[in-house]
């Protein structure tokens, strides 16, 4: 009975499981096909852009699902793949469900999170995206979208084609090549090294009949140039005779003239012509097709590569092509995707192209998405327009992308089209000169940035070729009397007679016409000018050098200047003269040479001895002197000096060389503009290299003549330049006499020694015995003491690397200079942070890794500071370090060189700044640190009042140079207390690293056991069981004071922050004892001793220093000041 209960069971629970079976068979078979229903996930994408998701995004996709699409862009175009969203199931290797990327180059597999956000971009014009899923386990999957991105040919070289008949790289049939007689050919190329092939084609142009007309290759005889059936052999002007390209990209230049025979060649900078007569007359025609390699099977081509194909047809010269630029191009031919027919298969980015834009693929955190592009995501026709904008206020990215949006939105309103202001960026503006037949007046179109309205601006002259005269006389006319000139036409028409002077040869007449011209410009404000004064002057001084006369001399003068040349005869020079004075009823000014004049506004006196220090090549090409005088001082504009300039300004050079340190004095006598009641004058000249190339008064080299007065003052100068007077009118400029300048100099080297030495003595105690350095403090100390060192290393060496004249270590050597200068401000200021952790915080704070994060900021701090100083240079680290000229007198004598910050904003900022942020912090903690250790003191009993006076007395001294309070003396050197100030400063803080030594090492007294037990010997040696030696008896003579070293007298022990780390502990046990002293410790002297880390002190009895006890089971304790503050014998001393 009960085997048959068994079998209908059975056979009940069989039939339920098989019909269980197909219902779960047909749950599958249906969930496939709603999953295959709900995206169609295998596709070719062709569209310019557009989104494509995993299968039910954003619901989870299906169980085994294979995915496969295809995005496709016409060539000359890349993919970009944007992941807005990205979840698959993720596993190691992506063993399970993935997202496989293949880019044309190797495919790349994806899962997780990861690609969230990202960007990929392809090598090619085609993607291919596939995706997997398996049996279980289902993400919400992704969200991607696409665009085509064009890519410039210049992005990538081309391989030469080895097949004539199948693959084929030639112009596009929509460029049309004219009939050739003159020609430049420029192109870069390279050969494999495995090919011994000597016989190849480069690139050949052929008729519809295939008969070749034009080519470049090489044969048996060498490199040639065919035109026509004729061709020239160039071996004999390339720089190698044997094979010209290699592995490396060579580029070539072929310039022909057929009307002459001649071919040139430019190759590695070198210019080279070769005459071919069997070319004369022969011209290439038109209409033609060019392909890169051979045109036909019978010679093979070029085994390598070719980029940067150009083609003109107009000859340029050796300067001309010197000067080429990846952005001069081609008028018939140009490495553009337009001027090309190239298959995929024959194209190759790469990122060391000569003239690429690297397009990399890269990843980036904000994806491009169709929030950001609008309708662009959903694809169909649109239209991409470049914009340049000039922006001549400095105007911000963002707000120039707000107005151009304005203003397209503002323009298409009437149209059916939707403006996206995708991308924006603002360039430097250059200038820059295109290579053409023809130049001509060119004007821009201008938007205003406030109203959005827009006109058309001033013609540009600047690339015009007319007659230098006619441009002249034009610049005449637009500088003339009632012309309101503005600091941009000014900039403009001083650019243009720089390259006039500079392209021209400059006679008489035209050179009297540009100082003319000079001269109406002086007559604009002085705000005008100030942005091109400085190419002005140059560009004058370039005039007198190169205007060409004939005669002894030639003047010429006009209202505003005056210009002088004399010849000089350099083996027979006795000494020279020039004199400036107002000509009778006439505005403009007489230059008389070798005369004296009794109404002369101004006269330079050249000594006969002027010659004598040349060397023998300048002593041979002197032929001239140069005398200009400036009626008006525009151009002469020096916010960063002192007083008022008060005379007129003359110049005076001999020649294109530098004279200076002369035996005897060129003499100035200049009048001044007004008479001067109470003069203080100063002579000064122009220094062109001051204020950052801008240019500047300097006095050095100059002195006042003891004969001047108030009408006007007689300068002696050591060299050539421009002259002028300043005056201290308001007497505000404070001077320090020249004894405390050395004085303080003195002070300065000889305490920056010190400090060094000691600085270095305490780092070497450190290093040498490992028992110090242990704690916290001792490795803080380490730090400061380092920075100290090299700063004051670097500062001893500045002067010396500064007379070596060489501008990038100079600049090195100022950025060390500041950087550890800022990395001792740091480690100053993080001993105050360490101490207020270790005294006020000392049982509730643990910081992990703490010396660690100390170091990250004490020594990445000032870094990141540097690298930002040097990053805002604009790779011109010279505007901000440099060397200058320091410590010159009330004269402007003396001084020296100092590699130091040359920009104010920079020292301001970054030192005056940076150190006042940490002075008010150590001030901070210095004043909490006194007050918690009066406060201690403050308790105790067995002192005198005497003692605890001494005691604070020495805190305040230690505390002051460990933290560096005494740097604060600079914010008090002003006015009459510049001078007692800055030798208090120059004192303490040139001797810092001594008195670091003296209170934080030499006095402390686990250094002097140190120094005892390693370095001494005789009596004075201490055993290394010495601390075993003590008694019951010593112990109670030294008191409770002995107490901070019964509980550390080691380096580790003395470490408060030890004391923080086992807070627990020691408080417990302390605490612990306090409360026993009735027991068995009353009345009993000890003499136990407690070991740590190797150092043995003993315990006093409890009932001697109950009070000692008990104070160490409160937060703050004594045993700080003992071991961090002071040295352990400080404390027991009463002398100071």
């Amino acid at each position: 009975m009960m085997s048959h209960i068994n079998e209908m069971w059975c056979c009940h629970w069989k039939w339920k499981l098989q019909h269980c079976l197909y219902l779960f068979i047909l749950y599958i078979i249906c969930m496939q096909q709603a999953a295959q229903g709900c995206y169609n996930c295998r596709t070719v994408l062709t569209d310019p852009s557009g989104v494509f998701t995993s299968p039910c995004y954003p619901s989870d996709y299906p169980n085994s699902q294979s995915c496969k699409w295809v995005i496709r862009a016409p060539h000359g175009f890349i993919i970009q793949l944007t992941f807005s969203d990205f979840d698959i199931e993720e596993a190691p290797g992506c063993i399970y469900d993935s997202l496989t990327l293949d880019n044309g180059e190797s495919p790349m597999n994806l899962c997780g999170i990861t690609a969230k956000g990202l960007s990929y971009n392809s090598t090619g014009n085609e993607m291919i995206v596939s995706f997997k899923s398996d049996f279980s386990i289902q993400k919400k999957g992704f969200n991607a979208s696409y665009m085509r991105i064009a890519v410039s040919l210049r992005n990538q070289k081309v391989i030469i084609p080895q097949d004539p008949d199948a693959d084929v790289v030639s112009v596009a049939e929509t460029v049309l090549v004219p009939e050739l007689s003159q020609f430049t050919l420029c192109f870069e190329a390279t050969k494999s090294n495995s090919d011994d092939n000597d016989d190849w084609k480069i690139f050949s142009y052929t008729d519809a009949s295939s008969k070749e007309f034009f080519g470049f290759g090489k044969t048996t005889k060498g490199h040639f140039l065919s035109i026509s059936d004729t061709q020239c052999i160039l071996d004999h002007a390339l720089p190698r005779n044997v094979e010209f390209f290699t592995g490396t990209f060579e580029q070539l230049c072929v310039i022909g003239d057929t009307f002459s025979g001649t071919i040139g060649v430019y190759a590695k900078s070198i210019y080279h012509n070769t005459y071919c007569p069997d070319m004369f007359g022969k011209v290439i025609p038109g209409n033609g097709r060019l392909v890169l390699g051979s045109n036909s099977n019978e010679v093979s081509s070029l085994n390598g590569d070719i980029y940067n194909f150009r083609l003109w047809n107009f000859t340029m010269n050796a300067q001309t092509l010197a000067n080429l630029s990846c952005d001069v191009k081609g008028n018939i031919v140009d490495w553009e995707n337009e001027f090309w027919s190239i298959p995929t298969s024959a194209l190759k980015a790469e990122n060391n192209l000569s003239c690429g834009s690297y397009l990399i693929p890269s990843s980036t955190i904000e994806p491009t998405s169709c929030a950001n592009l609008g309708s662009l995501c959903q694809g169909g026709l649109f239209y991409r327009i470049s914009i340049t904008v000039f922006s001549y206020n400095s105007n911000s990215e963002s707000k120039v992308h707000d107005v151009v949006a304005e203003w397209l939105n503002h323009t298409f309103q009437n149209w059916n089209y939707t403006v996206y202001v995708v991308n924006i960026s603002i360039q430097p503006g250059t200038i820059k000169e295109a290579v053409r037949e023809k130049r001509s007046i060119d004007s821009k179109r201008y938007l205003g940035l406030q109203n959005y309205t827009s006109y058309w601006g001033q013609p540009d002259l600047r690339n015009c070729t007319e007659n230098a005269a006619d441009i002249a006389n034009q610049l005449l006319n637009l500088t003339g009397e009632g012309q309101q000139l503005t600091s941009d036409k000014v900039n403009d028409v001083v650019q243009k007679l720089k390259k006039i002077v500079n392209d021209e040869e400059i006679d008489e007449s035209l050179g009297s016409t540009v100082v003319t011209i000079f001269s109406n410009i002086l007559n604009s404000s002085d705000s005008v000018l100030a942005a091109s004064s400085s190419e002005a002057l140059k560009t004058i001084d370039a005039l007198a050098l190169k205007i060409q006369f004939t005669g002894p001399s030639m003047s010429i003068s006009t209202r505003n200047l005056a210009l002088g040349v004399s010849s000089v005869n350099s083996t027979s020079f006795k000494g020279s003269s020039f004199s400036v004075s107002p000509q009778n009823n006439a505005s403009d000014f007489q230059i008389d040479f070798d005369k004296d004049q009794t109404n002369a506004i101004a006269s330079v006196i050249l000594p006969p001895s002027l010659l004598k220090n040349l060397s023998q090549d300048d002593f041979e090409v002197i032929s001239r002197a140069q005398f200009t005088f400036f009626n008006k001082n525009g151009l002469f504009q020096d916010a960063e000096t002192p007083g008022n300039l008060t005379s007129f300004v003359v110049a005076c050079s001999i020649g294109n060389i530098t004279i200076r340190d002369l035996q005897e004095y060129v003499k100035i006598t200049i009048k001044h503009t007004k008479i001067q009641e109470d003069p203080k004058p100063t002579c000064v000249f122009w220094d062109m290299a001051k204020n950052g190339g801008n240019g500047g008064w300097n006095p050095t080299g100059c002195k006042v003549q003891a004969d001047s007065n108030e009408n006007e003052t007689v300068c002696l100068c050591n060299h050539l330049t421009h002259f002028g007077v300043l005056m201290d009118l308001q007497g505000t400029a404070t001077e320090i006499d020249p004894q405390n300048t050395k004085i303080l100099t003195f002070i300065t080297y000889i305490g920056c020694g010190i400090s060094a030495i000691f600085s270095a003595a305490t780092l070497l105690t450190y290093i040498a015995f490992e028992k110090l350095r242990r704690d916290y403090p001792s490795k803080i100390l380490m730090n400061l003491s380092t920075a100290l060192l090299f700063l004051n290393l670097i500062f001893l060496l500045d002067g010396w690397i500064a007379s070596f004249d060489i501008d990038g270590l100079c600049i090195a050597v100022a950025a060390l200079l500041h950087y550890f200068l800022l990395a001792t401000f740091t480690w100053m200021g993080l001993e105050a942070v360490h101490m207020y952790i270790a005294l006020v915080k000392v049982f509730n704070t643990y910081i992990r890794r703490y010396i660690l994060k100390f170091c990250i900021i004490g020594w990445g701090l000032p870094a990141l500071v540097i690298a930002v100083v040097l990053a805002s240079t604009n790779k011109n680290a010279s505007r901000v370090y440099g060397k200058e000229l320091y410590g010159r007198d009330a004269n402007g004598q003396g001084g020296d060189d100092f590699c130091w910050i040359k920009n104010k904003v920079v020292f301001y900022v970054t030192c005056a700044g940076y150190f006042g942020i940490m002075f008010l912090l150590n001030v901070a903690m210095f004043v909490v640190v006194m007050v918690q250790i009066c406060g201690r003191n403050g308790k105790r009993t067995n002192r005198t009042l005497k003692e605890e006076i001494l005691r604070n007395l020495r805190s305040v001294v230690s505390l002051t140079f460990l933290l560096g309070m005494t740097w604060g003396f600079a914010f008090f050197a002003w006015g009459p207390l510049t001078l007692p100030f800055l030798y208090l400063f120059s004192i303490f803080n040139s001797l810092q690293g001594l008195f670091i030594f003296v209170f934080h090492c030499a006095m402390k007294e686990n250094v002097q056991k140190q120094w005892r037990r390693h370095l001494c010997c005789g009596r004075f040696r201490l055993a290394d069981n010495s601390d075993w030696s003590k008694t019951a008896t010593n112990i109670i003579k030294k008191s409770s004071d002995n107490l901070g070293k019964s509980l550390s007298s080691s380096s580790i022990g003395s470490n408060s922050t030890y004391l923080t780390s086992k807070s627990k502990s020691t408080t417990n046990t302390y605490c612990k004892r306090s409360s026993h002293t009735e027991n068995i410790f009353v009345d009993k002297p000890s003499s136990k001793f407690a070991q740590e880390d190797g150092e043995q002190t003993s315990i006093i009895p409890v009932h001697q220093v109950i009070d000692k006890v008990k104070g160490y089971c409160n937060p703050h304790s004594d045993n700080f000041y003992k071991n961090i503050i002071m040295s352990d014998t400080f404390s027991h001393s009463t002398k100071f």
